[in-house]
């Protein structure tokens, strides 16, 4: 390169950098400001934070209670299909079980 242009190639890297400096420090000040802010708005209303959290606590536990009713009644039907394939294959083998009439 000739020393004509070797200023010009640092003048353009130097702006480049300078460019990125400055984003990233206008990006660093955005981030504190939106961290201040959250921290503001909690010590704010602390009330609401812990209203969101008794309501979380009880989603989870209707979602928790739900899941136990869905499991249990698939493993009712796993075992009403299991007791009618063993009826079935005892029925081929000449066999029953017992059953209490009243």
């Amino acid at each position: 390169m000739s020393e004509e242009k070797i200023p010009e190639v640092e003048e353009q890297s130097f702006q480049k950098a300078w460019g990125l400096k400055k984003m990233a420090d206008r990006w660093r000040s955005s981030h504190i400001h939106c961290q201040w802010q959250m921290t503001l708005s909690q010590r704010r209303n602390p009330y609401a934070t812990l209203r969101m959290q008794v309501t979380m606590a009880q989603e989870l536990a209707l979602a928790n209670k739900q899941l136990l009713m869905v499991r249990q009644a698939a493993l009712h039907q796993l075992f009403e299909k299991e007791h009618r394939q063993y009826q079935q294959e005892l029925n081929q083998m000449g066999k029953a079980f017992y059953v209490e009439r009243l």
